[in-house]
């Protein structure tokens, strides 16, 4: 009698190409969103990190900083939101390289490569569950941030399709930036370590950009890597889309057509980083 194990392979192996790799990335992405609902704290945790930067940002800083000619606070937390929402999505990147570093460490990884589904799955499916939690935080965040003063349309003419778009490539960029996270969690031995280089290369890459400053009051030496940051094109895009003041005056390209800039930058860095992590997870020793 052939058992369901013997069977799987040729079962498997039937299927096509990319509908077995999509069917056994939504297996993956099951798993790890209901592994995510067993730990609630660290949804928690994951809430309260960016509720916690837009009240320190709006209330501490607030009313010292000029957005243009003005230092009125409401200016400054309609100009701010783009860049927690960026910077939100982007710190995501951290939870997505420990969680991989977490599998590898306790062998989970070897587990899946024995079994018979596409090599790519295992990554694509995490990343696909940070996505949806990361869709999670973002919603919360934008009705914190509509409680305490944010209003699109604040500084130019908007509407929902347009709301809809800043929110999508906010989404995308996260989803971009956690196939880094995953390179680094198939590169360093434990959790703490990718969480450590998950965060380490982030901070230069948020606060050298537009998100919580006006780029053209950077050093002149620093505005052009501030300009062309894939982050500042998203934090561009978001503000254009959403109508928030405070619009970069740069001529720098990604600044200028900051939409197309945004979108080309995130697939580009899928592209690239999702070709290296399978290829590393391919290789991994676990």
């Amino acid at each position: 009698m052939t058992s369901l194990t013997d069977r799987a392979p040729r079962v498997t192996a039937a299927r096509g190409g990319i509908a077995r790799s999509f069917a056994d990335s939504l297996v993956v992405t099951k798993r790890n969103l209901i592994r995510m609902s067993r730990i609630p704290e660290m949804i928690l945790f994951g809430l309260i990190q960016p509720v916690m930067f837009v009240i320190l940002f709006t209330y501490v800083f607030g009313g010292s900083m000029q957005i243009g000619n003005s230092t009125d606070p409401d200016v400054y937390k309609n100009f701010l939101m783009a860049g927690i929402f960026a910077q939100t999505v982007t710190f995501a990147t951290a939870g997505a390289g420990a969680g991989i570093a977490d599998d590898m460490h306790k062998g989970l990884i070897d587990r899946f490569r024995s079994l018979p589904m596409a090599r790519g799955a295992v990554l694509t499916g995490r990343t696909m569950a940070d996505l949806v939690q990361t869709a999670v935080t973002l919603l919360v965040l934008a009705v914190v941030a509509l409680l305490i003063g944010w209003r699109p349309g604040y500084a130019a003419p908007t509407n929902a399709g347009k709301i809809m778009l800043g929110f999508a490539l906010l989404l995308l960029l996260g989803y971009a930036f956690t196939w880094i996270g995953a390179l680094i969690g198939l590169s360093v031995r434990t959790p703490e370590a990718a969480t450590s280089g998950g965060l380490i290369w982030l901070f230069p890459v948020t606060f050298i950009s537009n998100a919580f400053v006006d780029s053209s009051k950077l050093p002149g030496w620093l505005q052009p890597v501030a300009e062309w940051n894939p982050f500042s094109a998203t934090v561009q895009a978001c503000r254009k889309l959403f109508g928030d003041p405070g619009l970069s005056p740069s001529d720098a390209w990604p600044m200028a057509y900051p939409v197309w800039a945004s979108l080309i930058y995130s697939i580009l860095i899928v592209v690239v980083f999702r070709t290296l992590s399978v290829r590393k997870y391919r290789r991994a020793d676990g």
